[in-house]
């Protein structure tokens, strides 16, 4: 199992601040695709497509792997989840706060 720290977390967070990026992250989890099908759906050049997956990949939330002559593009489930949990654990503390908001409010009716 990784160990992911702060500066992982932020990679991943930092990644998937960006609409582009989340797009790309979406598909590929959908399906394996070559950079040229991820690419001829966006509005913007090839090179800036292939930045966007430099910063997916050092966020380890995509692997570029070799199929036959092509390099594919596949999602990194393991990343993935580590940002589900973390996730997890802050709508876990808000819920808690909300639990006790709404004890002391209906405390107050009483």
């Amino acid at each position: 199992m990784v160990q992911y720290n702060a500066q992982s977390l932020d990679l991943i967070f930092h990644s998937l601040a960006d609409v582009t990026r989340r797009d790309i992250l979406r598909r590929v989890i959908q399906s394996e695709l070559n950079i040229s099908d991820l690419a001829k759906d966006y509005d913007i050049s090839f090179s800036a497509v292939a930045k966007h997956l430099r910063v997916l990949e050092k966020a380890k939330l995509i692997i570029k792997k070799r199929r036959g002559k092509e390099k594919v593009i596949v999602a990194n489930p393991e990343t993935i989840n580590e940002a589900a949990r973390q996730l997890e654990q802050y709508k876990r503390f808000i819920n808690q706060r909300f639990d006790a908001l709404d004890e002391l409010l209906g405390g107050a009716n009483e």
